[in-house]
């Protein structure tokens, strides 16, 4: 790692005349009314305490020229529209740097009345529990390395789990839980190594540089998104430069790539992303301190096509290939459970079609088409002993429409549909092997095929007095072919405005999700599971202290019902196996539905946006989350961290240097504790079965810090940056294991100190 600290000092010391010359660039965009995406003309766009600015056109565009390089933030105002101020706009030599505004149609008609709003950007269908990251806040952040999965870490609804892993734990939802989406298109895993039947992985897939904001609801989200029970990721990918051809290369933790942009013509545009790890490339010559390798890459593109002003086409696509083959000896010195070669691949591929419907709305129309090949072969570590084979392909056929009308100022109304049709097959074997509480299990062949078919509507009406009340009220109805059930799903939700700076938010509403087609193949009987129940009541409140600075403050329960239980592990919460297993799911027979569980907590944060040169993020949270099994038992859940607080902020003395810091503190979570005698008499992990998740972890707690430095010369941006997890090497146990070659109990620890350095060279 000294070598790559030597090359970020010499790129440092390159610099020192690059500057001689003022160097200037562009900022260009377009301002929209969010609910028609109209153009708004005349909409006023100024650098923030300046008297510098531009007017837009007759097609919502503006632009501002010669602007010396550096960090801007930009106001945008209209009249009868709420104000918004865009932080974090970076301004680069000889480049353009595009921004698309959407502003929020306002009863009050002047803007001096909204002198406290405009840095905290409200989310489309959604009326509480919603945080806003935008692109420059996602690949600055220190822990996060680019991973947008990782900056939501920091949020109070998300569980502290591992650092190895991306699996957001949000108010006590298993990974399984949480939905992803694109542009309208749905992503069923943005990680590397993704775990079959859930989300997660160590390492994400999106490039950030193709992102324009993120919006994260935590819980209480619309009728709009169906078949999930604890969060959604929105991710809106930015359009390319429909000017000129530009390039960035990067190098960083996750491999070293590249992306390439420009115009279509006169009415369209196009991104492609390459990116390739290289840890199997250095550990051929230099010593990284593993000798277990994975080799990963991925790719997306983007290309957007006007057909006229009011019909616009997107294409999106999503592909990741991993590849992992570490050998017995190699496991057994790395202290890893199970060992084999692995091969995923996955893609999204799908096209939007965005209809304007004059000043009366839009509708979103999305086909797309998903497929997941996994081919997996597992041994235990210690004895060789083979475990588990996985053969199978997943895809999916999804179409989705969701249609916004603004009917009356104070009406509108969102309705749509959704339709999947699941094609899997799967063709695994489970080997003879010792389950988590001793007993031998059979061999056995898994081979079948999955051909189902999910059907969703959804209506949500919003009422909307400016001065006072925002009311939602949605409903949901969702069909699966599988079990022949049908669901209603109503949900209520309430913005009651105090005054112009705070507000106070309830939502009540139910949820349902079906089991992953891996686990309800298993057993012919599975049909009569039903899908997976959880009632959420969150009550709110959120004021704005200063125009950048919000705290926010949730209380939130979240009932469960109708989970999977394998009656031959009472037990044991089969949810949770994931994480007290070895990372997949095993075989099981017939299940039923009669597990249970809760979460109730309580979240306080304070955001603040970039503004004289600071930003940052506090959080604490306080929750309990408890399952109950089918021995009737109340139990803690693996991932029931109690206490997580986060301190996350930065500086920006100048345009050139940054520094930031992330410091975060989780209860420990719970386990099972060994057997130990039975462990050491069939020499591998037996759990005592009745001490389930009785025993908790050390505390975790560990400090991240990253610097960064642009340079600008006259066609070249360079970003450098150096990054340090865990900075003060906190020895934090990821997880107790029985080593079959010692013979004895073992500790796997989490990251200790890890240096990592990148580059991000624009041209």
């Amino acid at each position: 790692m000294f070598k790559y600290f030597l090359i970020l000092v010499l790129i440092y010391s390159s610099s020192v005349n690059a500057q001689d010359k003022q160097l200037t660039g562009i900022i260009e965009g377009t301002v929209l009314d969010k609910e028609t995406k109209l153009p708004l003309i005349a909409a006023n766009v100024m650098l923030e305490n300046s008297t510098i600015g531009a007017t837009t056109d007759a097609e919502g565009k503006f632009v501002i020229k010669s602007l010396n390089v550096g960090s801007y933030s930009i106001k945008i105002s209209y009249m009868g529209y709420q104000l918004i101020i865009k932080t974090d706009v970076i301004v680069k030599s000889s480049r353009s740097t595009a921004l698309l505004i959407e502003l929020q149609p306002s009863a009050y008609q002047t803007e001096e009345i909204n002198v406290n709003a405009g840095y905290f950007t409200e989310v489309e269908y959604q009326t509480v529990n919603s945080v806003n990251f935008s692109y420059e806040e996602i690949r600055r952040s220190p822990g996060a390395a680019g991973d947008v999965s990782r900056i939501m870490m920091s949020l109070p609804s998300v569980a502290k789990v591992n650092d190895q892993s991306n699996s957001l734990i949000v108010r006590g939802g298993s990974p399984l839980e949480n939905a992803f989406y694109i542009d309208n298109i749905e992503i069923p895993n943005i990680n590397h190594f993704p775990t079959q039947g859930a989300s997660g992985g160590p390492i994400g897939v999106l490039n950030v540089d193709f992102i324009n904001d993120v919006n994260f609801i935590s819980g209480g989200f619309s009728s709009t998104f169906g078949d999930k029970l604890s969060s959604i990721m929105d991710i809106k990918f930015r359009e390319g430069n429909r000017e000129n051809i530009e390039g960035q290369l990067d190098f960083n933790f996750a491999g070293f790539g590249g992306v390439i942009e420009g115009p279509i013509g006169n009415n369209g545009s196009y991104m492609l992303s390459l990116r390739r790890s290289y840890f199997d490339l250095l550990v051929k010559s230099i010593d990284i301190g593993t000798s277990i390798p994975p080799s990963y890459g991925d790719y997306q593109y983007k290309i957007v096509y006007d057909l006229n002003d009011n019909n616009k086409l997107s294409l999106i696509g999503v592909v990741s290939d991993d590849h992992n083959n570490p050998t017995q000896k190699a496991a057994i010195d790395e202290d890893m459970i199970y060992y084999g070669p692995q091969k995923i691949w996955v893609h999204t591929n799908g096209i939007n079609w965005q209809k304007i419907w004059g000043k009366i709305g839009y509708s979103n129309t999305s086909i797309a088409f998903t497929s997941n090949l996994f081919n997996e072969t597992y041994y235990e570590t210690g004895s060789g002993l083979f475990l588990r084979k996985n053969d199978s392909y997943e895809n999916e056929l999804k179409i989705r429409n969701i249609n916004y009308l603004r009917l009356f100022t104070d009406l509108s109304i969102t309705f749509g549909a959704d339709y999947k049709w699941l094609k899997s097959n799967y063709n695994n074997q489970y080997g003879k092997y010792t389950d988590a509480l001793g007993n031998a299990t059979p061999e056995v062949l898994h081979i079948t095929n999955f051909d189902e078919h999910k059907i969703g509507l959804f209506e949500e009406i919003k009422v909307t007095d400016f001065k006072s009340m925002d009311l939602s009220i949605g409903l949901r109805e969702d069909y699966f072919t599988y079990n022949k059930r049908l669901n209603f799903s109503p949900r209520l939700a309430l913005n009651l405005k105090v005054d112009d700076v705070s507000s106070i938010k309830a939502f009540a509403g139910v949820f349902y999700q079906t089991l992953p087609s891996l686990l309800l193949s298993q057993n012919e009987n599975n049909k009569n599971l039903k899908n997976t129940t959880a009632y959420q009541y969150i009550l709110g409140y959120e004021r704005l202290l200063t125009k950048d600075l919000r705290l926010t403050l949730d209380l939130y329960y979240k009932k469960y019902k109708d989970l999977p239980i394998d009656p031959t592990q009472p037990q044991l919460f089969l949810l949770d196996e994931l994480y007290y297993r070895s990372g997949y799911y095993f075989n099981h027979e017939q299940l039923i539905s009669s597990g249970s569980a809760y979460t109730k907590g309580i979240e306080l944060m304070l955001q603040k946006k970039l503004a004289e040169n600071i930003y940052g993020l506090a959080s604490v949270s306080y929750s309990i989350a408890k399952c109950k099994s089918a021995d009737n038992i109340w139990q803690n859940r693996v991932y029931d961290n109690r206490i997580v607080a986060t301190i996350e902020g930065g500086y920006k003395p100048n345009n050139e240097w940054e520094f930031s810091l992330r410091w975060v503190y989780a209860g420990g979570t719970p386990y099972t504790p060994l057997n130990i005698s039975e462990s050491e008499t069939l020499n591998r992990a037996v759990l005592d079965e009745n001490r389930i998740n009785a025993e908790r972890y050390p505390d975790y707690h560990s400090l991240n810090l990253r610097v960064d430095k642009r340079y600008h010369f006259e066609h070249l941006n360079i970003v450098a940056y150096l990054s340090v997890w865990n900075a003060y090497s906190r020895k934090n146990i990821a997880t107790y294991f029985w080593n079959e070659t010692k013979k004895e109990q073992g500790t796997i620890y989490q990251w200790t100190l890890l240096p990592i350095f990148g580059v991000e060279i624009e041209f």
